[in-house]
Parts: C-alpha cells; sequence; structure tokens
C-alpha cells in the first residue's frame, strides 16, 4: 500500500500523459516535424507518416516516382537525417510504399 501524503507534481503529471496519451501525440508531431525537415517541404507534400514500430518507420508516398526516387536514392541520407535528429529514439529503418496522402 501507498503512503498518503503530497505527491510530486512531476509524478502527478507523468501519469496524466500516460493516461491521456499526450506523450505519444507528442511524438508523433515531433516525428512529423523532423520528416518535413529531413526530406524537405515539396516532398513532405506528397508524403505521409503511416507509423513508427520496432524502429521501423513507415512513410506513405501519393506519387509513383516519388517513391522511386525516395526508395533508391535518398533512403540512406534521410535514414541519417532522422536519426541524428531522433536521438533518444531508435530508428533502424524506414520503409515506403505507395498509397493515399490524403
Amino acid at each position: 500500500m501507498k503512503p498518503r501524503g503530497p505527491e510530486r507534481l512531476s509524478d502527478v503529471l507523468a501519469r496524466l500523459f500516460v493516461e491521456r496519451g499526450w506523450g505519444r501525440k507528442q511524438e508523433r508531431v515531433r516525428l512529423e516535424q523532423v520528416w518535413v525537415d529531413a526530406v524537405g517541404a515539396e516532398a513532405a507534400g506528397q508524403t505521409r507518416i503511416a507509423g513508427f514500430r520496432r524502429g521501423i518507420l513507415e512513410v506513405v508516398v501519393g506519387n509513383a516516382v516519388l517513391l522511386q526516387e525516395l526508395t533508391h536514392f535518398h533512403k540512406r541520407r534521410l535514414l541519417q537525417k532522422l536519426q541524428q535528429a531522433l536521438s533518444g529514439m531508435v530508428l533502424k529503418d524506414l520503409r515506403f510504399r505507395a498509397g493515399n496522402v490524403k
């Protein structure tokens, strides 16, 4: 049984963030901003982050030509940029797939 009494504000806020899922939303916003910075605004408008699981960032690309370009010519550079910008997150790989961006 926990002793009764005042709790530290940081403990209360941490519990609240976990219960409400706010931490995941902030991570998602950060991930999306880092993606835009890495790929550029023009290409970012034709892509969408689909998910981040087990260290793999999945990106949906709405243009076949851009999909090929990202997969074959820019993947390594983008992965390095993202790994540098997302220190603290384990990013192992990028996966691109065709799909609807909207």
